[in-house]
């Protein structure tokens, strides 16, 4: 099939507070013609919508959530054109079977709305509402005790100014495909409380509601602000170089690639970029949870947001505002709060035939013992009504999204990154997790681990070696000088130094030639004894790369070198076993050297791999029934991340990595994926308390109600309490942190 443009824009969503405002929202905007698909997310305040293009379609769109009572303002830049995928090919699912990650073309906007500080609580439309209707209220029940025959005109219009807002509400809903809203369940509530004399109580209830409904948005906005509030990490200025070499102060978000701003001492640094010059110590809490600051000298990057420590820094702009790294992580964990879970799909899919057979059950309990036991009609009616406003699913439906959209921002706030409440379940459900070797279980670069004097001192070894070695770029070098500038130890000055083609690097130093590079090479110069061969033979087996020295015949020394484990890796690996999970480490490096690093950190190993045969074998483990886990940083990596049930790509990984993954640590930590699991588990649990939270009170007072022990006001209690203990409970994911 041949793929049709399509468009895809993203918009933010103003008045929306909870998972049944935002079902109604979904549901009349799929109806709108042209649309295909539909996304919506409480926790971002946010709407991505997907249609054929049609200018007329984006005003319907509009005009259908105005409809419903919300405001609607398109994100900048978050438009783009995007094609249709075909049925046969849409796409890969990270996390089990979750269908929003299936669809091929997800939306990816480019911009993000930019973030201004809310009206107070007090200023809301539901707070001025809901203050208006309780003063009216008050006033009802004052005048009523000097009025007492004027009682039912004075609650019933201090009902009145609540209920219509609502019953318009409703009326909205019921045309645009939802009949069975909460703002339905209560304006026939209230309705049917006045028929029947209880006008003193239905005011009271809307009331209630409204206040309920009040606190939800305060709930709502709590958690918005948690992972929008990261934006105001970055400074709203910037200290920038002109061409002339002055310094200017710019707005952050005019920064440009290429820029140079300078920052001081204790400021916070405006974009993401390279240092050029100055050595400081960065604080990257802010950005990545890591509670230690982090030495920056010139090449290194730095996040937007870290704070400089000690030391001018000058920094090349490297991302625009809008790219930076916070501005990534809050559009990433905004996408992924508006793919839904599967424990979110089935509730959502529950609730659906949930309400109508509530309102089913409320007509029974209101005509069933009058008509077949001659009971009251007043006290069932009124006990029907109760059951209406006991049955709205409004915490059921709220209690997994709320959870998910907390762990979510409480990870994305210590560095863990998810695409979606998929892959935060399945996280928790993993069985088996593959690592790459290279730069996720080992830091990525050779280091200096041995050097041994065969002659002279180890001293001498090392000072000539860095002699050949200075200036250049070439890993194994890099790691030669480090050594000596940590040990202070000075090179010394080599004349005619150059590279021996595949051999190592020969030079002039102190009047004596110098050879640094292969056993063998070095072999024709100066041939070891059968102790030294057993001693380089030795650092061989343990995965080390070795260069000797030699200086004219003689064979000064060795210096063994190897990319060693990152010093989390053991407690990281040890984490995961605690978990009784399986680990393994697939890589395409030698044998020797792997399962050197393999035996170190009791992980098992699968070397020599090509990166068709990574993604077979993580296909072969999941065909085993296991849900498994890939963690890499590479290209390489990618076709095994886009195989495994979650894939996760470590920090500072590839463009193609990231992308590829389900998951990403911000600071490339390996027991940053043991407590991606640990939040895992706990969100799950959250949300089965929040299901027992919510199911469990209906249940309490339906059985009361039915007894007359309770009545329309704990009814509509129990509805708002449990959405607020729901919420509440939820909220406090967002204090979770890893272990340390």
């Amino acid at each position: 099939m041949t793929a049709e443009p399509t468009t895809e824009r993203r918009y933010r969503v103003e008045g929306m507070d909870c998972a049944g405002c935002a079902r109604k929202i979904d549901t009349a905007v799929r109806r709108v013609k042209g649309v295909d698909e539909v996304n919506v997310s409480v926790a971002a305040g946010s709407m991505t919508v997907r249609h054929n293009g049609d200018p007329a379609a984006d005003d319907a769109i509009a005009k259908q959530v105005r409809k419903l009572g919300y405001r609607l303002s398109p994100v900048a830049g978050g438009t783009r054109e995007a094609a249709t995928p075909d049925t046969c090919c849409a796409g890969r699912t990270g996390a089990g079977d979750n269908d929003d990650a299936k669809r091929g073309g997800q939306v990816q906007p480019t911009g993000l709305a930019p973030v201004v500080a809310g009206d107070a609580w007090w200023k809301q439309p539901q707070a001025r509402l809901a203050i208006f209707c309780g003063l009216a209220l008050g006033a009802a029940f004052g005048l009523a005790r000097f009025f007492p025959g004027l009682d039912v005109y004075l609650f019933g219009g201090a009902m009145l100014i609540g209920l219509m807002p609502v019953a318009r509400r409703a009326f909205a809903a019921a045309t645009t495909g939802t009949p069975f809203s909460i703002e339905m369940l209560m304006t026939i509530a209230a309705v049917g409380a006045v028929i029947i004399g209880a006008t003193e109580e239905a005011a009271v209830v809307v009331f209630l509601f409204l206040v309920g409904e009040l606190l939800e948005g305060v709930a709502a906005g709590r958690a918005r602000a948690s992972i929008r509030g990261l934006s105001d990490l970055v400074p709203k200025t910037a200290r920038r170089e002109t061409p002339a070499g002055a310094v200017e102060e710019v707005d952050g978000s005019l920064l440009q690639v290429g820029d140079v701003i300078v920052v001081r001492p204790g400021d916070r640094i405006a974009a993401d970029g390279e240092v050029l010059t100055g050595s400081s110590a960065v604080n990257e809490a802010p950005v990545t949870g890591e509670s230690t600051p982090a030495s920056k000298d010139p090449g290194d990057a730095v996040f937007a947001g870290t704070v400089n420590g000690d030391a001018v820094l000058r920094v090349k702009v490297t991302a625009a505002a809008e790219n930076n790294t916070i501005a990534r992580v809050i559009r990433l964990v905004e996408e992924a709060q508006e793919k839904r879970a599967p424990t979110e799909r089935f509730i959502d899919r529950f609730s659906t035939y949930y309400t109508p057979l509530v309102v089913v059950l409320a007509a029974l309990v209101a005509t069933m013992p009058p008509l077949l036991g001659g009971e009251p009609w007043s006290e069932w009616i009124y006990k029907g009504l109760a059951i209406l406003l006991i049955g709205c699913p409004c915490a059921l439906v709220i209690s997994t999204p709320a959870a998910i959209a907390a762990a979510l921002s409480a990870g994305a706030r210590r560095g863990l990154l998810m695409k979606g409440g998929a892959v935060l379940e399945e996280a928790g459900r993993l069985k088996a997790i593959a690592f790459d070797k290279t730069g996720t279980l080992t830091e990525g670069r050779p280091v200096v681990t041995d050097i041994i004097a065969f002659a002279g001192t180890a001293e001498e070894t090392l000072r000539l070696a860095a002699a050949l070695e200075a200036g250049s770029s070439h890993p194994l070098a890099l790691a030669v000088l480090e050594r000596a500038n940590a040990d202070g130890v000075k090179p010394a000055a080599a004349e005619d130094s150059a590279a021996v083609g595949g051999k190592g690097v020969k030079g002039v130093v102190e009047g004596e030639e110098i050879f640094f590079g292969s056993p063998r090479a070095a072999a024709s110069l100066a041939e070891p004894s059968d102790a030294q061969q057993a001693q380089i033979a030795a650092l061989n087996d343990q995965g080390k790369t070795v260069s000797v020295v030699v200086a004219g015949k003689r064979l000064l020394g060795a210096i063994a070198m190897r990319d060693e484990p990152r010093e989390d890796a053991a407690i990281g690996l040890a984490r995961l076993k605690e978990a009784g999970i399986r680990t393994l480490m697939l890589t395409g490096d030698n044998r020797r050297t792997a399962q050197a690093i393999g035996d170190a950190l009791g992980i098992e190993v699968r070397a020599e791999l090509m990166p068709e045969e990574k993604a077979r074998i993580v296909a072969e483990l999941k065909s085993d029934g296991l849900k498994i886990g890939k963690v890499g940083d590479g290209i390489n990596d990618a076709p095994a991340l886009a195989t495994a049930t979650i894939g996760i790509a470590m920090g500072g990984g590839t463009d193609v990595a990231l992308e590829t993954a389900d998951a990403a640590t911000l600071h490339g930590r390996v027991a940053d994926i043991a407590a991606m699991i640990d939040l895992s588990k706990r969100t799950m649990a959250n949300i089965w308390q929040n299901i027992a939270m919510a199911i469990g009170l209906k249940l309490v007072f339906f059985v009361t109600t039915i007894l007359g022990i309770t009545g329309l006001w704990p009814a509509i209690l129990a509805d708002t309490g449990a959405t607020v203990l729901v919420t509440a409970n939820a909220m406090r994911l967002l204090a979770w942190k890893p272990r340390s």
